[in-house]
C-alpha cells in the first residue's frame, strides 16, 4: 500500500477487527523516491527488472502509468518542506492511524530521511483531498 496504490478494503479490514496494517511498500519500490525517470533502466541484476510482478517498472524501466501517477501527486508530496521520500510515508501516516510504513533502505542516510518523516507526521487534510482528487482523473 502506497500513495500510488491505496488499499481501502484493507484499511476497512483493520478498522473492523482493531488491526494494524504494516506496509512494506511505501515507496512503491524506490519509484516514490524520485530518482527514476522515463529514462531510468536498472540493472539486469535487480530484483525489480527481473520480476513482472513489482508491476511499478516493465522491464527495468518506470512503468508508464506509474510514473504519471507520481508525476500528478510530486508538488502535494514534496510540499512543506519535505521530501518525495518523506511524504510518500507521510501519506500513510495520514491515510490511517492504524498504518505503519515500514520503507527499504540501503543507507543510513535513507533511514534518516525516513526519521525525518516521521517527524513531519501526517499529511494535512488538505492535502490528502488535493492528492485524491489528482489520482481520481
Amino acid at each position: 500500500m502506497n500513495v500510488l496504490a491505496d488499499a481501502p478494503e484493507m484499511l476497512a479490514v483493520c478498522e473492523a477487527h482493531d488491526l494494524a496494517s504494516v506496509n512494506n511498500g511505501p515507496l512503491a519500490m524506490g519509484l516514490l523516491t524520485g530518482k527514476y525517470g522515463a529514462g531510468s533502466q536498472l540493472p539486469s541484476g535487480d530484483v525489480r527488472a527481473a520480476q513482472p510482478w513489482v508491476g511499478y517498472f516493465d522491464q527495468g524501466r518506470p512503468a508508464p502509468l506509474w510514473l504519471a501517477r507520481l508525476d500528478a501527486v510530486r508538488e502535494v508530496l514534496s510540499g512543506g518542506g519535505r521530501t518525495l521520500a518523506q511524504g510518500a510515508p507521510c501519506w500513510l501516516l495520514a491515510r490511517s492511524p492504524r498504518t505503519v510504513p515500514i520503507p527499504g533502505i540501503r543507507t543510513v542516510a535513507q533511514a534518516e530521511q525516513n526519521a525525518v518523516a516521521l517527524m513531519l507526521g501526517p499529511l494535512r487534510d488538505s492535502e490528502m483531498g488535493e492528492i485524491a482528487r489528482l489520482l481520481q482523473a
